[in-house]
């Protein structure tokens, strides 16, 4: 019996995974993100699809552990200095956010005929953004330490604490719950204190020295297992005390943000975390029951529309209230607008105190859900149409009837380091550059840089390239890179053209449009810390000159032999310091 169980839970385990491996990827080839593919591999797999799981509320209790590491390892980038600096944007803004939805979503309730208990609860549920979906889009995006960024941290911060009144409030709310005293409420707010205190405490004088001493023991198992030890006691610990348990793991990662044992923490805690957080996804997609939503569509459809326009516009008003820009705001209002995780702890404490009955339940969990999967999809709608960011253009000059020696396209880090040994020999040059924001920044550096897309011909030659003897390429994008030197080359036959090259693909893509220089960004300085390396070993540097100049030789023979028979005959290879002349064989 016991094997056939465990083969049971085999099987389990092995359907979840392959869910995962199947959908994510993809999902994420056609455009639609990890979280959707994970979602909707869940609804295939669960009770109202293939019924392969019978229970998704289980696997999502469990799942939730994922959204307490996330916090975790947040919190281990947010040093408490960080976080005292965006103390105006939790208590402010988030506040000022949470305060308004809780009193506004709480009317749709009223307004489609339900009690107000059970309607400001509803909309109070609604309110807690869901911080998975919102989290991992943001590290999808790379906009977590992004001021902007940072302001929606701050924002699902206050939401998480927001939990501890809530939940308050149900009690308050529930038949007799007004018979509660006001000394149990003092009560409760001082076990939460006592609960945070007790864990700050630990964390400045007992974590730091605890992981001390099990490095001491070289026994990498024990580091994880201590890592997991105190993410997910100090959530228990909070939870027990009354508060949220990703708040718990949040603050254990602040106070173990500056320790020295950060980065492996991290690494230790990362593979739980990414698994722990698709299993959340797959679990919600599991419990979103079609039956529910089939027989009270219309409900739901009112329900979820009215809730995330409602929720929406608050949102958008008070990030241009706090002088937001237009395209911050949207995405602010985008990413924020559905219900969360959290939703589910208070409909539940809501309907085991009688304010909620099995089916109001059943529909405000479902309108949840769908506004959960609704979120990926609204996204990339936003980015699909968004409006280009207007850049203002005051104080700019674009070239016109410019002469000089060199013509550089692009400067950011790597054009303004090209440019250093140019400027040093007094070369006449002219600069071009297409971001606004960069130009003015160079200007305070005593840099004249034009303002030109140097992707147009018009740009080109107003920028003197018709009389440069050599043009140089180095934008950010190699996609505009390999656009400027088809044009350069077939526009500008005179010029030598230089080019930016992203990696190796990229450079044999240049060479293949008639690029005669490319540098491939990183070669150099990787080549350079190779040979500091050997240096540190005692190598010694004529040997070390030689190791490297065999290196270069070496490269170059190799990417002459990859133009797999295309012409490819005096043009010379600039890598590293050296100049060669290949030929292809």
């Amino acid at each position: 019996m016991a094997t056939e169980s465990a083969g049971v839970d085999l099987v389990s385990v092995v359907t979840l995974l392959g869910a995962a491996v199947v959908a994510v990827p993809l999902f994420k080839r056609i455009g639609l993100g990890s979280v959707l593919g994970y979602l909707a591999a869940g609804l295939v797999i669960g009770p109202f699809g293939l019924g392969l799981f019978s229970d998704p509320m289980a696997i999502l209790h469990v799942a939730e552990l994922g959204v307490v590491m996330f916090l975790f390892l947040i919190g281990l980038e947010m040093e408490p200095s960080k976080l005292w600096a965006m103390r105006r944007d939790i208590l402010g803004l988030g506040l000022l956010q949470v305060s308004i939805c809780v009193a506004t979503l709480g009317l749709v309730g009223v307004a489609l005929g339900y009690p107000y208990a059970g309607s400001l609860i509803a909309g109070a549920g609604f309110t807690l953004t869901s911080t998975a979906i919102v989290m991992q889009m943001l590290q999808e995006r790379g906009d977590i330490s992004a001021p902007k960024g940072q302001r929606i941290v701050s924002i699902l911060l206050l939401e998480d604490l927001a939990i501890v009144p809530l939940l308050a409030l149900v009690a308050f709310l529930a038949p007799g719950g007004e018979d509660v005293t006001l000394v149990d409420r003092l009560t409760g707010v001082a076990i939460g204190l006592a609960a945070i205190t007790a864990l700050v405490v630990a964390g400045i004088y007992l974590l730091n020295p605890m992981f001390r001493l099990l490095a001491a023991s070289r026994a990498r198992e024990v580091m994880t297992a201590a890592a997991l030890l105190v993410v997910l006691g100090s959530a228990l610990w909070m939870q027990l005390g009354g508060l949220s348990a990703a708040m718990g793991a949040f603050l254990a990662g602040v106070l173990l943000s500056e320790s020295s044992f950060r980065h492996q923490l991290e690494a230790d805690v990362e593979p739980f975390r990414g698994i722990l957080l698709g299993l959340f996804f797959l679990a919600v997609g599991m419990a979103l029951d079609l039956s529910v939503i089939a027989d009270n569509w219309r409900l739901v459809a009112v329900s979820v529309l009215s809730l995330m326009v409602l929720k929406a516009a608050i949102i958008y008003g008070v990030a241009r209230l706090n002088r937001a820009e237009h395209p911050e705001a949207l995405e602010r209002t985008v990413l924020m607008a559905q219900g969360g995780e959290f939703a589910f702890v208070l409909y539940s404490a809501a309907f085991t105190v009688g304010l909620l009955n099995a089916e109001d339940t059943a529909i405000l969990n479902a309108i949840v859900i769908v506004s959960m999967a609704m979120t990926p999809l609204m996204v990339i709608l936003h980015d699909r149409f968004k409006p280009a960011a207007r850049v203002s253009l005051d104080g700019l000059e674009a070239p016109e009837g410019l002469s000089g020696q060199v013509l550089i396209v692009g400067f950011g880090r790597f054009g303004q380091i090209a440019s250093q040994p140019l400027l040093a020999r007094r070369v006449p040059i002219n600069i071009i550059d297409d971001d606004a924001e960069m130009i003015r920044a160079a200007e305070t550096f005593g840099f004249k840089v034009w303002f030109g897309d140097g992707t147009r011909l018009d740009i080109l030659k107003a920028a003197g390239a018709e009389t440069a003897r050599a043009i140089l390429i180095a934008t950010d994008k190699k996609e505009t890179t390999t656009r400027i030197a088809r044009l350069v080359r077939h526009e500008f036959p005179n010029a030598v053209v230089l080019a930016r090259a992203w990696d190796r693909e990229h450079a044999l893509e240049l060479i293949r449009e008639g690029v005669d220089h490319q540098m491939r960004e990183v070669f150099h300085s990787a080549l350079v810390l190779g040979g500091e390396a050997l240096e540190v070993l005692g190598v010694d540097p004529d040997e070390i000159a030689a190791i490297q100049e065999g290196v270069i030789r070496r490269d170059a023979e190799r990417l002459a032999l990859q133009m797999t028979g295309d012409i490819y005959s005096g043009k010379s290879l600039i890598i590293g310091n050296a100049e060669h002349t290949v030929r292809a064989s």
